[in-house]
């Protein structure tokens, strides 16, 4: 709901979104909108308003992961409590996916569940530095603003490795959906913010099953 220079949000409570109010003040700003209030109780937070608010999608494949290459270090940064590890949450994938694939009507293969299962369990225990993450990081949580060019809004926190943290704008169809677009996006974020590509793919991979 916005009001002038800024927007009332309120949450639906749910795991994903818990500690959205602490990861906007980790940010203080650096890249993302700004909290100006919170009321936890009330699931109610005060937010600065991003204008003109257009996302960053409709810029196109190219321009996009220009901004994405510049916001996502700015957003990687130290963090603990109270925030959810990513290996706790990729646990918690492991263990709910083959009740969940059976429920959903085995809709794909058996060895591509196999496979997102195996990824996770290796990943989750092999993580590098440990770094706060958006995992609904994509082109569509991203708005045209006049603070910045661009900032980021509706954070979903983790903490976990830097791969992670391209793992939605990879899988996701906001910049393209064919196989082109798909690996444009994994090489070039992957090479231009030097993480592991394998690793990467693994979690984008991981995350799009579960």
């Amino acid at each position: 709901m916005p009001a002038g220079d800024a927007v009332l949000k309120i949450q639906f409570p749910g795991r994903e979104s818990e500690h959205e109010a602490d990861a906007l003040r980790v940010w203080d700003g650096d890249g993302a909108v700004r909290l100006i209030d919170h009321d936890a109780e009330r699931h109610a937070l005060l937010l600065e308003r991003a204008c003109p608010g257009t996302a960053l999608a409709e810029v196109g494949l190219d321009a996009a992961l220009d901004v994405f290459v510049d916001l996502l270090p700015r957003l990687w940064k130290p963090a603990g409590s109270p925030f959810r590890a990513l290996a706790d949450e990729a646990a918690r994938w492991v263990d709910e996916l083959p009740e969940r694939w059976e429920e959903a009507g085995e809709p794909f293969e058996r060895r591509l569940l196999d496979a997102a299962i195996d990824t996770l369990r290796e990943l989750s225990a092999t993580q590098g530095e440990q770094v706060l993450l958006h995992q609904d990081f994509h082109a569509l949580n991203v708005l045209a603003a006049e603070r910045e060019p661009w900032l980021t809004i509706d954070p979903k926190p983790l903490v976990g490795e830097r791969e992670f943290g391209i793992a939605a704008i990879v899988r996701g169809t906001e910049l393209g959906h064919s196989k082109r677009d798909v690996l444009r996006r994994l090489d070039r974020l992957t090479s231009e913010l030097a993480l592991d590509r394998e690793r990467a793919r693994g979690w984008a991979l991981g995350q799009t099953i579960a």
